[in-house]
């Protein structure tokens, strides 16, 4: 007679060996949607305030596959990861500007999203907003990056001519890089990097670009890059051709003052640990909205 007893914990732990084999690419292939999707708690977005009268020339939709609100997982040819946020009311045939998040080290798009919290405040000052996932930093990557704003425009409606480029530490060295490198100085109109790790000593040897609107933040307790913003926004300062003393703004920030053209040359300076973004938001989109 067949001792079912015996067999019963055999079959038990076959069926768990034979459910953990095939469930286990399940769980997997759910655990990267979750990683893709579950990151919309931090896209909140805002209706743009579109004005017939400052549209020159319009997107063709037909070739535009973009779609409103919040997008997830874009990639680059080499695999950079990035999310795309619309104006919730967003118009395809209307040329947005585009704001482009880097990351830190350590950090990716999701965690950027949430710890800059530029989303709504950008959505609804008209932008498309960006957040691309930090690769190991160097020249090779960086252009990777720059890549970014020729792909979304492929899909979506972008004023290319009104492309600005913010990050924070890796992410700000990133973005300002992208404006002084001479395969890419072409791309940004404008820059905001937070807690660059770039100094003078690293810029001197730089050519400058053509005159660029540049907002640099920094925080005086920085302890990884002490002293960077200073002499970068220096730097920055001479290539745009500027008096060399900065005065004070009403918003917190000193703006070097004559500058070619008027643009537009700021140093922000901060009081927070080298991690931490920099609560200007609002300053910060007013930047980029009045350097058109």
């Amino acid at each position: 007679m067949i001792d079912f007893s015996k067999i019963k914990p055999h079959l038990t732990k076959r069926n768990m060996w034979l459910a953990a084999i095939f469930l286990s690419p399940i769980l997997l292939v759910l655990i990267m949607l979750l990683m893709e999707t579950g990151n919309s708690d931090y896209a909140q977005m805002g209706n743009a305030v579109y004005r017939p009268e400052s549209i020159q020339g319009r997107c063709q939709t037909a070739q535009l596959k973009g779609s409103a609100g919040a997008t997830h997982g874009e990639s680059t040819a080499d695999g950079i990861k990035y999310n795309v946020r619309t104006p919730l009311n967003y118009d395809p045939t209307f040329p947005h500007p585009l704001l482009l998040v880097l990351s830190p080290a350590g950090s990716n798009r999701a965690k950027t999203e949430k710890t800059t919290d530029l989303t709504l405040a950008a959505t609804t000052a008209g932008m498309i907003v960006a957040y691309a996932d930090h690769p190991p930093l160097s020249p090779t990557t960086t252009v990777e990056l720059g890549t970014i704003p020729e792909l979304i425009a492929k899909k979506w409606c972008i004023d290319n001519k009104r492309i600005y480029i913010t990050g924070h530490s890796d992410g700000g060295t990133s973005a300002m890089a992208l404006a002084f490198m001479s395969g890419t100085k072409h791309i940004p109109s404008a820059i905001a990097p937070s807690a660059a790790g770039i100094n003078y000593q690293d810029l001197r040897q730089r050519r400058c670009p053509d005159p660029i609107p540049a907002m640099i933040m920094h925080s005086a307790k920085d302890k990884l890059f002490p002293g960077y913003g200073k002499e970068s926004a220096g730097w920055w300062a001479i290539c745009n051709q500027c008096d060399p003393i900065p005065e004070p703004l009403d918003n917190g920030c000193s703006a070097y003052t004559n500058c070619a053209s008027g643009i537009k040359t700021w140093y922000c300076e901060g009081d927070k640990p080298h991690s931490q973004w920099p609560d200007i938001n609002a300053t910060l989109i007013d930047f980029f909205v009045s350097s058109d």
